[in-house]
């Protein structure tokens, strides 16, 4: 009987990607670097094995962190073992693939749902076996410790940095250019901030500051936007330029104010009187700016083209004439809005008259006392909330700051501009996190007052036509902006419109103006 040949032993081969990663990319153009020798060992480790063979794509990432798995070599290799073109991924240590445990965590999840290991060549373990994840779980559960405890040393070393006055990094503030590594002033941009904080000490009104800004070409920076069109302040973005306290020359580190290395570019009186301002404080002998015998200040509105009516005066001989006139007829001339100066006397008393009838039903003492102690709880549950959330946030907003400032002394060109990049968007966050905290803290503080301020208004609502003839202007004046959202006054049609806070439609709808 003729003997039947042997079948040959057919062995499989593994496909194995070789993956390397270093933090810093300083020589990543030399000719041998770290990244070429965690692949020679690599390889080597992959020769020893029998029916292992090393996939010829190359997944490098030089200068990339290993705290989250935002690089593109790894972005590729994981694609890779998710179309099934892998079956081993070699690296040279455990902390070159991740050195956050969670990340490892899920990385290792998707590696065994595509069917392929994972090997360290210097740690000797591998996935394939229990003993292996157990070692690899505690080695990863250190690398992320040491972490952490690079992190609170950053921190430390920044917020003793801002004790000294240094400019920590970040967004460079405008009024200011960096030059090595300290805030110099930039002589165009300190006349605009120090013109928006003449402006709002004159007119208290952080959108008028914007508005007057942007009419008289002083735009935040001499850019342009994508549209063509140059840029514009904002209230929002000038309100936090004017509460900056890096104006007066002074560096934040929590909720702690130092002397700051840089100069000054307004001084510390007129920062301070902002603040007053920008907080609603500044209502006080301090500012003559504001005429308290308009007690319909900031209510008006012109029926006509919706702009706001501001107080004006005249005198004839002894005797003076006050009236309200639409903003939008002043700056632009007549051409632009019809609506004729309005007496002040009799729009002012026609407003009383009608808060005082409606008082006298007394559904608005009661809607009103309701609606401001809905608004007092809905404020304090907003503000408990914030400053429940943000600790948590800032602190790991403040972690991802001080990894970047760790990175960046070993670092250059490329790589560094990068990291500078990422460095002032964490900043600009954490600064943003810091303000709302600070303004819910500040918040939360200042509810006892708006409960007290409650109490005396519907108080002082609820027996309107005696009370008034014995408040002094300036809480007529109060009384008022704390009930009237807006009034708007039609000439045209001789109606008076009067919206309360809180409420959606007017309280009264008049044919007569006064």
């Amino acid at each position: 009987m003729t003997p039947q040949p042997k079948m040959p032993v057919i062995s499989e081969t593994k496909r194995c990607a070789i993956y390397s990663r270093k933090s810093v990319a300083v020589d990543a153009s030399q000719d041998f670097n770290s990244l070429d020798a965690q692949r020679e060992a690599c390889l080597a480790f992959i020769q020893r094995q029998p029916s292992w063979a090393p996939l010829d794509v190359r997944y490098d990432d030089g200068g990339f962190t290993g705290a989250n798995i935002d690089r593109p070599a790894f972005q590729r290799l994981l694609a890779d073992v998710d179309a099934g073109k892998i079956d081993i991924v070699v690296v040279y240590k455990v902390d070159r693939l991740s050195r956050s445990l969670l990340d490892f965590a899920k990385v290792m999840e998707r590696f065994t749902n595509a069917g392929a290991s994972f090997v360290s060549v210097t740690q000797n373990f591998s996935t394939a076996d229990a003993m292996g994840r157990l070692t690899m779980n505690m080695l990863m559960s250190f690398a992320e410790f040491e972490r952490e405890m690079i992190g609170d040393r950053t921190r430390d070393k920044v917020a003793a940095a801002r004790r000294k006055g240094k400019w920590t990094g970040g967004r460079t503030p405008f009024g200011y250019d960096l030059k090595e590594k300290r805030l110099v002033v930039n002589e165009l941009d300190a006349l605009v901030v120090r013109e928006a904080f003449d402006l709002l000490l004159q007119q208290h009104h952080v959108a008028q500051v914007a508005r007057t800004l942007n009419e008289r070409g002083r735009w935040p920076r001499a850019t342009r936007n994508p549209n063509g069109k140059p840029p514009r302040w904002t209230k929002d973005s000038l309100a936090r330029l004017l509460r900056s306290p890096l104006y007066a020359g002074l560096i934040a580190s929590g909720d702690e104010i130092y002397p700051g290395e840089h100069p000054a570019l307004v001084c510390k009186e007129t920062h301070d009187r902002a603040q007053h301002l920008l907080a609603g404080t500044g209502r006080g002998p301090i500012y003559n700016g504001i005429n308290h015998d308009y007690v319909l200040r900031g209510l008006l509105r012109c029926g006509l083209c919706d702009a706001a009516m501001s107080p004006a005066s005249t005198r004839k001989g002894t005797r003076e004439y006050r009236y309200y006139r639409c903003s939008k007829r002043d700056k632009a001339g007549p051409e632009s809005c019809s609506a004729a100066p309005l007496p002040a006397d009799a729009i002012e008393a026609y407003v009383v008259e009608r808060l005082t009838e409606a008082a006298l039903a007394q559904a608005l003492c009661a809607s009103t006392r309701d609606a401001l102690a809905e608004r007092i709880r809905r404020s304090r549950t907003v503000f408990e909330t914030t400053r429940r959330k943000l600790p948590s946030h800032i602190a790991n907003l403040s972690a991802n700051a001080s990894r970047l400032v760790d990175d960046l002394p070993r670092l250059d060109g490329r790589a560094r501009e990068v990291i500078e990049a990422k460095l002032r968007a964490e900043s600009e966050k954490l600064s943003e996190a810091e303000r709302q905290l600070a303004d819910a803290e500040r918040g939360l503080a200042d509810l006892d007052g708006m409960a007290a301020e409650a109490t005396w208004v519907t108080n002082a609502l609820a027996d309107l036509g005696k009370v008034w003839g014995v408040l002094t202007v300036q809480n007529r004046g109060r009384l008022l902006r704390a009930l009237i959202d807006r009034i708007a006054v039609d000439e045209t049609s001789r109606k008076v419109q009067i919206h309360l806070i809180e409420f959606t439609t007017p309280m009264a709808s008049a044919q007569e103006a006064a």
